[in-house]
């Protein structure tokens, strides 16, 4: 299992900006919507990182957590697509991904419904850059591709994080949430 997650490793920071997005009208709107998210590294670590809170949070938060992702996610791509601004979009997704990472790193237990809160406020603003990058995209295909490529990363953080949990104990679970808040912390330095 360790040496499967360091063979990953270089996979996340393998995409660029020249991979980041597939244009709509060679590739169709939902292959460009789904490879928003799976080619940012930024979005990828917040979305895995919402999939290992909700193993260490468990029972409901299982489904919940990632439920209120993609639902307020969709929210923010509507808000865009109404024309509505939110106030700094990419430092919050930056921010996103070092506040879940440190949530994981310190296995913080916060009630079902706070839980949801926080990952559906930090949704809106991964959902509002979705749609300010659309592009050409028809706007439900697009909104499609994102939400399922976001639930299969989603999926992928509770698949990890329940691997985790078996093979490594939580200190396992608690240190790859440390790696997602320091990749935060850089990319906020970066960015």
């Amino acid at each position: 299992m360790k040496r499967l997650a360091l063979a990953l490793v270089p996979a996340l920071f393998a995409a660029s900006p020249v991979l980041a997005h597939l244009d709509p009208a060679e590739h169709g709107s939902f292959a460009a919507g789904f490879t928003h998210p799976v080619f940012g590294l930024d979005h990828i670590l917040a979305m895995v990182a919402v999939g290992l809170w909700a193993v260490t949070l468990g029972g409901r938060a299982l489904v919940a957590l990632p439920a209120a992702f993609v639902g307020a996610m969709s929210l923010g791509f509507g808000l865009a697509l109404a024309g509505l601004p939110l106030p700094m979009v990419e430092p919050m997704i930056l921010a996103s991904v070092l506040v879940l990472g440190v949530l994981v790193a310190l296995a913080v237990r916060l009630p079902l419904a706070a839980g949801a809160a926080v990952v559906g406020a930090l949704a809106l603003f991964h959902g509002h850059a979705h749609a300010a990058e659309m592009g050409g995209a028809t706007a439900l295909a697009y909104l499609g591709g994102f939400a399922l490529a976001t639930a299969l990363l989603h999926a992928a953080g509770v698949l990890a994080g329940w691997a985790m949990a078996r093979f490594g104990g939580a200190i396992l679970a608690r240190a790859s949430g440390a790696l997602v808040a320091g990749a935060g912390a850089v990319l906020v330095y970066a960015g």
